[in-house]
């Protein structure tokens, strides 16, 4: 049976490189901390846009889409799914806004693990919603020739709810030891999580949301304002990648987990950068929207488009970007290159 052994992620035992990039981390979230209270009404701005990107990109990762309007209605509840695509989204919704809403209630037990899966999967009717798998599962890969070949086996299914069990109790040892490093501890976590594979379905996205759970608990709460499982999405091929090396030889316990808390803490990082950006054009009293259009571009020292700053305002809409840049143009503060799609603007 696998043994989970988290006795490594002790200090003093770990690379500089992660030490140097939890330690950003942990300046960003300081940062986010004291501005969350100054900025409230951004700040819930930000974690509505976020729900919806998370529930579209953790499903997408999947394969299961759907229009963004339709994303919106579902999300917002303000129409019932139409197909099985949409069942699966709107159970990922529940889901979410339990962990959101009781994530200070839930751990990583196997009651709750349990639980959420079951609302993952209500929607769609899954016989098998809040069950671990009865048969065994292999995890597959296609090559370029189109040959399909098992990239990986899973634990089986007869021994699943036993590995689970251990990798439950091994978690809440790891948790309580005040050596061990709390955050390089959630992927290791999640990479056995995905490893066992303990459902028939629904592990990848189960995986994202236990990501989630543990990073609130931890206090780590970027995921509600930038999404993560968005940046997980963007830069998959990394993801699937770091997931592959560190997956060799799990089950004979000479695994690296390296590798995949890369990825993992990297893409923490980049959230936390993003969500760093949102409040970087605003000083200290510019806080208005259109301050800190004027602000974005005032300060980029190359011509930024309206999708841009858009990007990096989630938050304010395209009328009113498209109204502080048309104002700005008017009053001499800066000019426009090109026109139509291709416009770009730069201070004077």
């Amino acid at each position: 049976m696998k043994i989970f052994d988290y006795s490594f992620l002790q200090d003093g035992h770990l690379p500089v490189s992660l030490i140097n990039l939890t330690a950003g981390i942990y300046s960003l979230k300081t940062a986010a901390h004291f501005r969350k209270s100054e900025h409230q009404t951004i700040y819930t701005e930000l974690e509505h846009i976020a729900r919806l990107q998370s529930v579209k990109s953790s499903n997408a990762i999947e394969g299961i889409i759907t229009s963004d309007q339709r994303i919106v209605e579902i999300v917002n509840q303000n129409s019932a799914p139409l197909n099985h695509d949409e069942a699966e989204i709107a159970g990922y919704r529940d889901a979410l806004n339990i962990i959101h809403n009781n994530y200070t209630q839930l751990d990583f037990r196997q009651r709750d693990i349990l639980n959420l899966h079951r609302v993952l999967m209500s929607y769609a009717g899954d016989e098998f919603s809040g069950q671990y798998k009865k048969d065994d599962n292999v995890i597959l890969e296609i090559d370029h020739h189109g040959q399909r070949r098992v990239r990986f086996r899973p634990t089986p299914a007869a021994e699943t709810p036993a590995t689970m069990e251990q990798l439950e109790l091994a978690y809440l040892d790891a948790k309580d030891n005040p050596r061990t490093n709390q955050l390089l501890l959630i992927p290791c976590v999640i990479l056995d999580f995905l490893s066992i594979h303990p459902f028939r379905d629904g592990n990848g996205r189960m995986s994202r949301l236990l990501s989630l759970l543990l990073l609130y608990k931890n206090g780590f709460d970027v995921g509600q304002y930038i999404s993560f499982e968005e940046q997980i999405n963007k830069n998959k091929a990394a993801y699937y990648e770091a997931l592959r090396q560190s997956s060799q030889g799990w089950a004979e316990n000479a695994n690296n987990y390296d590798p995949f808390i890369k990825n993992f803490i990297s893409t923490l990082y980049i959230c936390y950068q993003e969500l760093d950006k949102r409040f970087a054009v605003i000083g200290d009293k510019r806080i208005t929207k259109k301050g800190r259009v004027e602000a974005t571009v005032l300060n980029s020292l190359v011509p930024i488009s309206k999708s841009e700053i858009q990007k990096i305002l989630p938050d304010v809409s395209t009328s009113t970007i498209e109204a502080v840049l048309g104002e700005m143009v008017r009053d001499g503060k800066i000019t426009r290159l090109a026109m139509g799609r291709n416009a770009r603007y730069i201070r004077l």
